[in-house]
């Protein structure tokens, strides 16, 4: 998959994702270290940055409760 490249679809009228291994993921080039931007403006950590090694993900929950994850492909 490329960077501009979206896989999935959005499901309308869903409850918030609550579960670390559900909700989307958002491939990224480039993203925050640490993650405190998502903290700043509402969000909680419920998986911080190299749980997943040698990938390089984290997830957060935004403030209506859903689970997004980040992705960055390894050099």
């Amino acid at each position: 998959m490329r960077a501009a490249e979206v896989s999935g679809t959005w499901v309308l009228g869903a409850r918030p994702q609550q579960s670390p291994a559900s909700g989307f993921i958002s491939w990224l080039t480039a993203w925050p270290r640490p993650l405190t931007p998502v903290v700043a403006q509402g969000g909680e950590i419920v998986q911080p940055i190299g749980a997943d090694a040698p990938e390089i993900t984290a997830r957060f929950r935004d403030p209506g409760g859903n689970v997004i994850g980040l992705y960055q492909q390894p050099a």
